[in-house]
C-alpha cells in the first residue's frame, strides 16, 4: 500500500473528526415503517404453529410415516426464524437426528436438512461431513453441491467452494446467481455482487416466489447499505416488510440506518425495543449495548451486555456467538484470555481469515502485538476484504510503528462507516 501523503487529504480526515457526529439528511420516516411495528398479529407465527400442531397429530397416529419428521422439522426451522428462540432450531436438529437414524443416514434429502440445520448452529465441520456423505450416495448431485458451497464458504475452504460453483455455473439459475454473488463478495467485487443480486431479484420476481423475493429483497438492502447507497437500502427493507410484515432483519436494518447514518439513537432504540419483544435474539442487545456506548451511557451498556450474557447461556447457542465474544472479552482485563481461547478453538474449526482476525486480535490485547500483526500478515491481509478486518489491520500496523501502512487503510475505512457503526467511526479518526 502506497503512504498517502497530501494535504487534501490530511484536510479530509480534519473536516471528518469534527464532522462525524453529526446527523446526516433523512432518509427514514416513520410513517413508512410504523404500520410494521404496531402490527403483533404475525400471520407466519400462527400458521407454522398450526402446521406443527396438524403434523405432531399426524406423526403421534402413525409413528411409522418417517417423513412426517422432516416436515415437523422444517417448521420447527421457521419457527426458529420468526421467534429467534434458539430451542427450535435445537429441536428441530433432534428430529432430523432421529429421522436419519431410521434411515441409518442414507437419505440424501434429510442428511442435506441436518447439513444446513447445522450450518446455522456453526457446526461447520459436522455439515461438511453430512454433505460429503450425500455426495457419496450420488442422488440430487445438483442440491449437495449448493450444499457443499455453502459449508465450504464457512470453512473457509475457497477452492473446493469455486469447484461447487463452476459445477453449479448456470446465469438462468436462482440458486447458482446468489452463491455467485456470495463469491464475488468474498473477492471484495461488491458492485459484481449487487449486479447478481439484482439478476435474482428478477428471477424471484417472475416466479413471484414470495419467500425468494423476501429473500433477496433484504440481502439487497444489506449489499446496498455497505455500498454506500443508503437510500435504496432503505427501500428495499422497506419491500421486504411490505411482503412480510414482522420481518425482524429488515426492521433491524432500518434501526441500523437510524443509528448509524441518521445518528438518531432515541427512534433507533425504540425500533428495537419493540422488534426485540417478537424476536429474542442476542443481535438486538449487542446493538442496544452499542447505542448506549454512543451515548456515553455505560449503566445502559452493561445491563444489555449482561442480557446478552445471560442468554447465551443456553447451550443451544453453542459456537454462534464466538466471534462477538472474542471482540467482547479482548477488550476486558479479566476475560482477555478467554477470548484468546475462544480465537484459537475458531482457527482450529474453522480457519478462515475472519478466525485469524479474532486470532490476532486476542493477542494484541494481550500485548503481543508483533505476533498480532504476523498473524494477520499471513493469514488475513489480501484474503478478505471486511471492513472490521481493516480496522484491527490498521490498529495493528499503528501498534508496530509502521505508519506509512495507516493512512491508506484509513481512507478505505471512512468509506464504510455506515457499516461499521458511529462507535468505530470515531476509532477510526483517531487512528
Amino acid at each position: 500500500m502506497k503512504a498517502i501523503k497530501t494535504l487534501a487529504v490530511l484536510l479530509f480526515f480534519g473536516l471528518l473528526s469534527t464532522s462525524c457526529d453529526k446527523k446526516q439528511d433523512k432518509i427514514t420516516q416513520a410513517k413508512d415503517y410504523d404500520k410494521y411495528l404496531v402490527d403483533d398479529k404475525n400471520q407466519n407465527l400462527a400458521f407454522v404453529k398450526k402446521e406443527i400442531d396438524f403434523w405432531q397429530t399426524k406423526y403421534d397416529k402413525a409413528p411409522n410415516q418417517i417423513s412426517y419428521l422432516s416436515i415437523l422439522a422444517s417448521n420447527y426451522s421457521k419457527l426458529f426464524e420468526i421467534t429467534g428462540n434458539i430451542d427450535y432450531l435445537a429441536k428441530a436438529e433432534t428430529l432430523l437426528k432421529q429421522s436419519n437414524e431410521t434411515y441409518k443416514y442414507s437419505s440424501v434429502g434429510t442428511l442435506r436438512a441436518l447439513a444446513r440445520n447445522y450450518i446455522s448452529q456453526h457446526k461447520f465441520r459436522e455439515s461438511l461431513e453430512l454433505a460429503n456423505k450425500a455426495l457419496t450416495i450420488g442422488e440430487g448431485q445438483k442440491e449437495t453441491q449448493k450444499l457443499l458451497f455453502d459449508v465450504q464458504m464457512e470453512l473457509g475452504n475457497y477452492a473446493a467452494a469455486k469447484k461447487s460453483l463452476d459445477i453449479l455455473s448456470d446465469n438462468a439459475d436462482f440458486d447458482y446467481l446468489i452463491r455467485a454473488a456470495k463469491w464475488n463478495d468474498h473477492l471484495g467485487d461488491l458492485k459484481t455482487t449487487i449486479a447478481l443480486m439484482e439478476k435474482a431479484k428478477g428471477k424471484a420476481e417472475a416466479f413471484n416466489n414470495k419467500y425468494l423475493k423476501i429473500w433477496t429483497y433484504s440481502n439487497l438492502g444489506d449489499f446496498n447499505g455497505h455500498d454506500g447507497n443508503i437510500k435504496k437500502a432503505y427501500e428495499y427493507y422497506l419491500k421486504t416488510l411490505a411482503l412480510d410484515p414482522n420481518n425482524s432483519y429488515a426492521l433491524k436494518g432500518i434501526a441500523w440506518i437510524v443509528f448509524s447514518y441518521e445518528k438518531d439513537t432515541k427512534e433507533a432504540k425504540r425500533i428495537i425495543d419493540i422488534v426485540s419483544k417478537r424476536h429474542n435474539s442476542p443481535d438486538f442487545y449487542l446493538l442496544k449495548a452499542q447505542i448506549a456506548e454512543y451515548e456515553n451511557d455505560s449503566s445502559s451498556k452493561y445491563t444489555n451486555l449482561t442480557a446478552y450474557s445471560k442468554l447465551l447461556k443456553n447451550k443451544h447457542y453453542g459456537a454462534m456467538y464466538n466471534s462477538y465474544n472474542v471482540i467482547l472479552f479482548a477488550e476486558e482485563d479479566s476475560t482477555k484470555q478467554r477470548a484468546l481461547e475462544i480465537a484459537q478453538e475458531e482457527v482450529e474449526h474453522r480457519p478462515t481469515p475472519v478466525s485469524y482476525d479474532l486470532l490476532a486480535w486476542s493477542y494484541y490485547n494481550l500485548g503481543k502485538k508483533e505476533k498480532a500483526l504476523e498473524i494477520v500478515e499471513k493469514y488475513v491481509v489480501g484474503k478478505s476484504f471486511e471492513p472490521k478486518l481493516n480496522y484491527h489491520l490498521a490498529v495493528l500496523y499503528k501498534a508496530n510503528n509502521k505508519l506509512n501502512e495507516v493512512n491508506p487503510i484509513k481512507e478505505e475505512l471512512m468509506k464504510s462507516t455506515f457499516e461499521l457503526g458511529p462507535n468505530l467511526e470515531r476509532k477510526i479518526i483517531n487512528l
